[in-house]
């Protein structure tokens, strides 16, 4: 018994230690997004989309929910943001050549058709941010417009 007492403390005493530290939070001033909807010019409902379902974890600017306060929780969400960003990073659409942001397009429509896009985690913790079937659909309707102006070497616009 002596043991599982110490052994609880010692967890106690990890925890409260952790709370003293937390990982950097990726909030960035100004319209962060503003080259990604100036050049593929999604609708109104898909901007809303992309600021409400993607941009916490694919954008510079991350609105934290106030569970993030309390480690382990923040490092965890930390690097789901930190995964995000590393495979597609809306801040950076400016910086990206017409064939990455082709790609990037093409594997939008394929995380977001097959699921994997919004995180059901992500979803489970913040209210609308599932994607409907309506959604989808219309959002692989302009990706395909979208990948054609850049297929064709151009800037949509």
């Amino acid at each position: 018994m002596k043991l599982l007492k110490k052994i609880s403390l010692g967890i106690v005493i990890i925890f409260i230690t952790l709370q003293f530290f937390s990982p950097t939070k990726n909030i960035a001033a100004g319209n962060h997004t503003e080259a990604f909807i100036d050049q593929t010019n999604p609708t109104p409902e898909l901007k809303r989309l992309f600021e409400s379902s993607c941009y916490d974890c694919h954008s510079n600017h991350t609105d934290y929910p106030w569970y993030n306060n309390i480690a382990p929780i923040s490092f965890w969400l930390a690097d789901h943001v930190k995964e995000g960003k590393e495979h597609l990073n809306f801040s950076d659409w400016a910086n990206y050549s017409l064939d990455k942001k082709d790609n990037l397009l093409k594997e939008i429509e394929e995380e977001v058709v097959n699921g994997n896009m919004p995180l059901s985690q992500y979803t489970i913790f913040h209210n609308g941010t599932a994607i409907s079937a309506n959604e989808v659909n219309k959002l692989v309707e302009w990706v395909r417009q979208t990948r054609i102006i850049y297929q064709l070497g151009k800037q949509p616009n």
